[in-house]
């Protein structure tokens, strides 16, 4: 199961609504820390609502914006009716029927580089930008590559603190960039989700993302440590790395992660809307969670999807190098499966499907970017499950039940 993997999935409120943020400016102490936009930002996850919240982030965080440029990769649309027959838990139900039983806000179907289906849902339309949690990763992933590709990261297998020299002495002196891609820190880290507990991710969940307190990285450099395995030798899903990572990024490149994103990926691929990030405090002081706060349009994710399956190229242009669209996404020579029994393995910030050439961007309620070079064909989900996790099959049977209607 994915209960290691997804960030977040209950509602907070209560103690740290009080909480003061030394240094903020005061006009922005008040604006994001009354008591109202903590408690909005506890409760983002409520069952009956997160299908409005998932697609109005910006109305209940401090939010820093990838700007698209003037020109507009167009995507093709060759409409195709996909309605008919769907066996979803052995009984027959109609798509519709289907894409109401996952919570589905948005379907964008691409074959072909063609837009060949898309839907919206509950209020959204082809401009919503949608937050889509851990997907959010595999977009880190790729600016690592951007960056070392332009040089400023020189490998891989540079340690953590080669650019972030005040992690010396915390969980990350030691591990590389590779082993964060990978998510096999050593990191003394539990993605456990029994908010209200003590576990990590409710600590700084709690205090960074909804009260404003501190940064992720602020905690990695502070207060994590050593985990019992050494770097690079078991997997352990940690949104905590993905963080490190984008700190690693903001230090190289001597930007904040969305202006080099515009700059090299947004851009260049010609993303028709403006994306943005939801940031771990006040504009001043926080920064993007890289972790798992992008929100984009369906759309434009069914773009960054559409590069990759073209080895990176965007409207015939080459915007993320080839090479480093096959290592992220195909796993090594030797590879293992995350955990016994599981259905995905993981490459650098990619799910990757045993068996078969598909990888997907996977995030918490159910986000998808489902590459499937088998068959021509990205499809691209934003959902809004009761539950966060645990629906990763019902999901991808619909995406081969798709792939199979198109192909006859």
């Amino acid at each position: 199961m994915l209960h290691r993997r997804l960030w977040g999935a209950a509602a907070f409120a209560g103690a740290i609504a009080t909480c003061a943020v030394p240094g903020f400016a005061a006009e922005q102490t008040s604006r994001w820390l009354t008591p109202t936009m903590i408690n909005a930002r506890a409760h983002m996850f409520s069952p009956d609502l997160n299908f409005l919240t998932f697609q109005h982030m910006n109305q209940m965080f401090a939010t820093r914006t990838v700007a698209a440029g003037d020109h507009v990769w167009q995507l093709p649309e060759k409409p195709v009716s996909l309605e008919g027959d769907y066996n979803l838990h052995g009984k027959t139900v109609s798509l519709e029927d289907y894409l109401e039983a996952i919570s589905t806000n948005a379907l964008v179907v691409v074959k072909d580089g063609a837009i060949v289906y898309e839907t919206y849902r509950n209020g959204s339309t082809p401009d919503t930008r949608f937050m889509t949690f851990s997907v959010a990763k595999s977009y880190v992933s790729t600016l690592i590559g951007l960056a070392l590709h332009d040089g400023l990261i020189k490998s891989l297998d540079d340690k953590v603190t080669d650019y972030l020299p005040e992690m010396a002495g915390s969980g990350y002196d030691g591990p590389t960039i590779r082993d964060l891609l990978r998510m096999r820190s050593g990191v003394d880290w539990q993605e456990i989700y029994k908010f209200g507990s003590e576990t990590q991710l409710t600590q700084v969940h709690d205090n960074s993302l909804v009260g404003y307190k501190y940064r992720w990285c602020d905690y990695a450099a502070n207060q994590s440590k050593p985990g019992p395995n050494k770097p690079g030798a078991v997997f352990n899903y940690a949104t905590l790395d993905t963080s490190v990572l984008g700190c690693v990024l903001e230090r190289v490149v001597g930007m904040t992660g969305a202006e080099y994103m515009s700059k090299k990926l947004w851009q260049p691929a010609g993303m028709e809307n403006d994306a943005y990030w939801v940031m771990d405090g006040p504009e001043n002081v926080g920064r993007e969670f890289f972790g798992a706060g992008l929100n984009a349009t369906a759309r434009d994710h069914a773009r960054f999807g559409l590069m990759f399956l073209n080895g990176g190229k965007a409207n015939g242009k080459q915007v993320i190098p080839a090479d480093w669209v096959q290592e992220a996404t195909v796993p090594d020579e030797g590879y293992e499966p995350t955990a016994e029994g599981e259905p995905f393995g993981y490459q650098y910030q990619w799910w990757t499907l045993p068996g078969s050439d598909a990888y997907s961007a996977i995030g918490l309620f159910h986000q998808f970017i489902y590459v499937d070079p088998a068959n021509n064909m990205v499809i691209v989900k934003a959902s809004y499950t009761p539950e966060p996790e645990g629906r990763e099959d019902e999901n991808i049977g619909l995406f081969n039940q798709i792939a199979d209607r198109l192909s006859k």
